[in-house]
């Protein structure tokens, strides 16, 4: 069963939808997955089901709800994109990483309080996936081609769970010099792996599309399955 439900903010005072996926049976755990700048589309929607079909329940906040709530936009469609992009400066990150926060919360509650909850994220979300790492409490963290990340590196000494980062070394939204920044900081902190995909570029896992690379998005999702099997079971 599939759908979207309301999800309280923090702080009480409003509510957002987010997408939910259920598995058959009794969930193994919970995962949150947070959208690429595009939107809960359809593309999130499928990954949130291919976790239910694995066991899991899985959560999609509509992050961009204070802006417009249920924005769907496509990666292929130029319009769209520069829509989507648009977007990016009237985000507030850190009001997103609370509402993150909020799902986290949500997906715990329906476990019965004491599963555990993954977050996976794409694009934006994979940036805010790592900031979910060092600032909320869930209990494993995945950031497919997360921008920004050499920003945010002071606040790698808050990790205390694991967390992966998939980098594509060829993502025109996140060049070289930043990904050895990323690199230089976090080789060395025993709770981030990197995976490197040679000669591809940003988006390469994306569900559907132009962007998608069959070969890399198997091999980074099955990484990124046997984690979260290895880490929240």
């Amino acid at each position: 069963m599939a759908g979207f439900i309301p999800i309280s903010t923090l702080e009480g005072d409003a509510q957002f939808d987010a997408y939910v996926a259920e598995p058959e049976g009794k969930p193994i755990a919970a995962i949150v997955v947070i959208q690429e700048i595009f939107g809960v589309n359809e593309g999130i929607r499928r990954k949130c089901e291919s976790w239910a079909e694995a066991g899991y329940l899985a959560y999609a906040p509509d992050l961009f709800w204070r802006l417009e709530p249920h924005i769907e936009l496509d990666a292929d469609v130029p319009a769209e994109m520069e829509q989507a992009l648009a977007y990016i400066p009237k985000f507030n990150q850190d009001q997103g990483i609370r509402d993150i926060e909020a799902t986290i919360k949500a997906a715990r509650a329906a476990l019965g309080g004491t599963g555990k909850v993954g977050a996976v994220g794409y694009c934006l979300g994979g940036r805010l996936a790592f900031m979910s790492a060092c600032r909320t409490d869930a209990d494993a963290f995945v950031a497919y081609y997360g921008v920004g990340i050499d920003g945010l590196l002071g606040e790698q000494h808050a990790i205390g769970k694991p967390v992966i980062l998939h980098v594509p070394t060829a993502d025109g939204f996140v060049p070289p010099e930043t990904q050895k920044a990323m690199h230089e900081g976090l080789d060395s902190n025993p709770h981030v792996t990197l995976y490197d995909y040679e000669g591809l570029d940003h988006g390469f896992a994306a569900e559907m599309g132009q962007r998608r690379n069959e070969a890399a998005a198997n091999l980074a999702d099955q990484r990124t399955s046997d984690f979260f099997a290895g880490n929240l079971a």
